[in-house]
Order: structure tokens, then sequence, then C-alpha cells
């Protein structure tokens, strides 16, 4: 295959994790370290187990990979009949282990939206050698994608990564960084990449970029600036004191998920009320309450302005992330919507809402989310959905990776071959019955000819298993608005950027105006020159979304605020 860029395969970020309890392999208090293999390579953890005053064990977790020092703590940790129980809460992420005598280490699996075998050793990893001159963060393009490759030297010595945001791949895992004189080279062990170049000046590298099978391809790094020293973006949309309206931290029960607390943040108008409410539902992934992604928080600027319009505005932490509690790792869309739902009914606790008009706004996920919801929610009053779906989440699939892969520069010929076999893993996975269904599916199709249609080895190919085959992905790809939509009666506000290559445009808003052309009350809409997230953009790549000022277009926000405020203002 004839790709000059690195595979798109979803990264398991390891960023703050949160204290780890009870008796273990002699000592259990001591310093451990393991190495995880995730979809971008090998990251190095590090585990410092102590006890606490009480006698009950207590730990933190160092990523030397990607957070050099930070000792982040871990919510539980318990040894019993020397099985190792973690649980990372604020990741939504666990390990259980058991301890073999023998060989001395622990050996289980890593669970954060996949199962990964993980092997927990005694002591701390060596120390990596450090490399004099290179520390800093350079820039580069392959084919139409920006790359960025991170280096940084350590009391541990020089540690890289790469990051490939157009691929949605980050902290990819750079091995055997090298520099001999003027001669530079790394390694990326994930696909068998490798880079060779010159330093021919002290900020620039020139080299190529080799992957077994592929054609190679020129490569030139440009010094960006120095990894400490932080890239400070300007986000002008972003809210300041004074706000002009009442911000209120709240929490509520999930009455349907043992569990799972939401914490979040009510917005109230200035005024008697009671005030027309939103209820905002983010997209996928473990989301915060702002929905922080890309160097953004676009729901913190959207309560901003629907609040200073007349409308409160609820948002919060996804189940399991920040705040809240629970486990997103173990949930489905349906799952959410139950979170979704508990928020209306602390909003109907309120005398300061109008009990006649709270609806869900939810964006790209947060769109499928709130008509599974409705089902079970006949006091709503509206729904906006923002690059909601209006095709199966299978067609959604299908466009998604062609416009992305065209985004990558991809021909056309490797697109339809992939095509062919990623179509067949979608409808196997959606009619699978469980987990270990959709595995042995997933590996029937997977012969020969079709690894090689994918281009993948074989460390994708298990990763490739394990990302499709969760309770998540399953109910996602069974999903089909037409099982959803035409049953629901209340007003309905759809917009899809021009630009949304996540979910793309016209298809997702023909499919709604032919699933609602019956409804009293829908207004579907495109707008010009915005992306999947509301901004606007050039292409629509996701590469743009962290560079874009724009956290989230102010004519959209007009929209959204005129067609609730028309059917649903507070009456002075």
């Amino acid at each position: 295959m004839k790709r000059s860029l690195l595979l798109s395969l979803a990264c398991i970020l390891l960023a703050f994790v949160s204290p780890l309890t009870s008796a273990s392999p002699d000592p259990i208090a001591d310093s451990w370290h393991a190495d995880l293999q995730i979809p971008t390579g090998t990251l190095s953890l590090i585990f410092t187990i102590t006890y606490d005053d009480e006698g009950n064990l207590a730990a933190t977790m160092e990523s030397p990979d990607q957070a050099p020092g930070q000792q982040i703590p871990i919510s539980e940790i318990s040894m019993i009949d020397n099985h190792l129980s973690i649980k990372i809460a604020l990741l939504g992420a666990s390990i259980e282990a058991d301890w073999n005598e023998e060989i001395q280490h622990f050996s289980g699996t890593f669970t954060q939206g996949m199962n990964l075998p993980i092997v927990i050793k005694r002591g701390i990893p060596a120390d990596k050698p450090t490399i004099e001159g290179l520390d800093g963060k350079w820039n580069s393009t392959i084919t139409r994608n920006g790359v960025d490759l991170r280096i940084k030297s350590t009391e541990r010595g020089t540690i890289s990564t790469l990051d490939s945001p157009d691929t949605m791949a980050m902290n990819i895992t750079v091995s055997d960084l090298t520099k001999d004189g003027d001669q530079i080279s790394y390694t990326i062990k994930v696909i068998a990449g490798h880079f060779i170049g010159t330093l021919t000046s002290p900020d620039t590298i020139v080299g190529t970029w080799t992957v077994p099978g592929q054609d190679d391809v020129a490569l030139t790094y440009t010094r960006a600036g120095a990894t400490d020293e932080p890239v400070l973006r300007n986000r002008p949309q972003v809210p300041t004191e004074p706000f002009g309206y009442i911000a209120q931290d709240i929490t509520y029960e999930n009455p349907q998920a043992q569990g799972v607390t939401l914490a979040g943040t009510l917005t109230l108008p200035q005024g008697d009320g009671p005030f027309p409410a939103a209820i905002l539902i983010s997209g996928s992934g473990p989301q915060d309450r702002n929905e922080t992604v890309f160097g953004h928080q676009p729901f913190l600027v959207l309560a901003d302005y629907l609040t200073k319009q007349g409308i409160a505005v609820l948002r919060y932490d996804d189940r399991g992330v920040a705040e809240s509690t629970g486990d997103y790792s173990a949930a489905t869309s349906a799952d959410f919507a139950t979170d979704a739902n508990a928020a209306f009914a602390y909003l109907l606790s309120r005398d300061d809402i109008n009990h006649n008009a709270i609806g869900f706004v939810g964006h790209s996920e947060g769109g499928l989310i709130a008509p599974i919801a409705i089902q079970n929610n006949k006091q709503l009053a509206y729904m906006v959905m923002l690059a909601g779906p209006g095709t199966s989440s299978q067609q959604i699939a299908r466009s998604q990776n062609r416009l992305m892969a065209l985004s990558q520069g991809i021909s056309e010929e490797d697109i339809a071959k992939s095509e062919k076999i990623n179509s067949k893993i979608t409808k196997a996975v959606a009619e699978s019955t469980s987990t270990d269904d959709a595995k042995a599916k997933i590996r029937e199709l997977l012969t020969p000819q079709a690894i090689e249609d994918l281009g993948i080895n074989e460390m994708q190919i298990e990763l490739l298993i394990a990302q499709n085959s969760s309770p998540w992905i399953r109910y996602f790809l069974g999903y089909d608005p037409a099982n959803f939509l035409p049953q629901i009666t209340i007003p309905i506000l759809a917009l899809n950027g021009e630009l949304d290559i996540q979910v793309p445009a016209q298809e997702n808003l023909e499919g709604l105006r032919n699933l609602l052309k019956d409804h009293p009350d829908a207004t579907i809409t495109e707008l010009p020159r915005l992306n999947h997230m509301f901004q606007h953009a050039t292409t629509g790549a996701l590469g743009e979304y962290n560079d874009i000022e724009e956290t989230f277009s102010p004519e959209a926000m007009d929209i959204i605020a005129d067609w609730i405020n028309k059917r649903f203002a507070t009456e002075n």
C-alpha cells in the first residue's frame, strides 16, 4: 500500500490519574514499573507503592514518556490472595494482575476502553541516554498531515514522542532516538517506520521517512521551541469574570446506574425566572463539562453565550471523568442516555427552571444519545442536534473513514481496498452478541489478503480487534436513527458544518430530512465553512481544530439561542 502517513489508530492518553489499598508480595511497598503496549507504541509507567498512616496501601504513578516527574495519585488499590487490583477513576481505567512467585512479577490486563496486556516488575526502568542539542518541538508535514516531534531531556534521559493531529494519533512512542554528529535517526516501532536525517542547522533536520512496503518520503523538521515552554494559543471566546450571570457547581445522582454521581455547572441568567434550560451532552470519548478537546472548551463558550441570551444551561462531566463518578469505559451510549435524563430530573427539582422548557443540546455522539434518552423522557421540550447522526453509524463510519483518508493523502485505490474489509468488520461487530463474539467475527474476517489490504502488522491486528469489540463500539455500530427519530414529535433543530468530515454534512442532513419529513417542527440547516467543532475552517481536517482561534462560531450559537427563545423564552 502506498501510504506515507502513520496509520490512524485511536490513542490511549495517560494524562492525569488519580490514591492505590491492602497486603502483597514481600515487600509490596516499593517501586514498580511496566511497559504498556498501546496503539501508538510502548508506554513506560512507574508505580511507587507505600503505606499511609492507617496502614493501608497508597501509591502514585508516573508516566516518564509523557509527564516525567509528575506523580499521579491512584484512586484505589487492593491486594487479595496475590491478586492486584487498581482503579484509576479519572481515566476510567483499571489494572487487574496476578503475582507470579516464580518469575517475581505481576501479569494481567490494563483496561481503558480496550483490554491491553500489562506486566508489572519490581524496580524502575533504566535511564535513557541524554542527547544534547535536540530539545524542543519540531514541526513537519507528511503528505498533507502535520507531524510534531517533541524532544525533552530530563533527569532520566532524553524522551521523545510524536503527534499526528490529522490522524488523531497523539503521543506516539519514538524509539531509538540517536544523534551521531549531525546524523539524526529514530524509529516508530508500531508501524516499523524509520527516519534518518541530517541536522543542517541548529533548527532544521532534513531526512527521509521510510515504512516497509511504502514509498520513501522526504521530510524536513523545523524547530518550533523548547518543550518546557507550552504554546499559549489565543482563545478569545473563553469567558472571563464578571460573567453577568450566576454559575453554580452542582451534583446529582443517576438512580439507574449504581455508583454514578454526576458533577456539573448550572449557569442561570440574571432575573427571577423560571428560565428555559439546555442540557449539554458531549461527543464521543471521556469529556469534562466543558467538552475540553483540541485545546478548546466549546461547551464553556456555548453555555456562556446561551445563558447571556436568557437560557439556563447545565453541563456536566461524563461519568468517571473529572468530578463525576462511575466507570466510563464500561458504558455505552444507552448508559450515557440515562445520565442525560438524570440531569433532566435534577432540573425538574428547581423552581428557577421552567419545567416545560427543558431540552437537550447534543454534539456529535451527544446528538445520538439525546434521541435515545427521549424514548424514556416524555417531558422533554426540545432537542438540538449539533452534527448528530442522520444516517446509520455504519454509514457514518464508512464516510468518515473515506474523508479522513482523503485528507491524509491516501489513494483511491488503497481506500477502496480498506473500505471493503472495514465494511465487513463494522457489520459483523454491529451484529455481534458479546465482546468475545465480536472478536471471533473480526478474526475470521482478517484473512491474509484482508490484512494486506488494511496495511497493518501483527500488533495492529490485536489493537484493531480490541478497539472494535468493546461494549461501546458494538452498541454504536448497531445504532440507526431511523429507529428513534421518526417517533419524536418535540421541536428539533439539526445543524451540520459544511466542512465536517467526521459527520459529513450533505449525506447526514439528507438523512435527517428524510427521517423528519413529516415532523411538525424540525429545522435542518447546513452552516457554510464550519467544521465538526462548529469552527470556521479551511479544509475541515482534524489538524486544524487546535490551530483555529475560534472555539465556536457566533453564527451557530446565535441560531441555537434564537431557535430556543422563539419557542420557550421567559415572559417578562
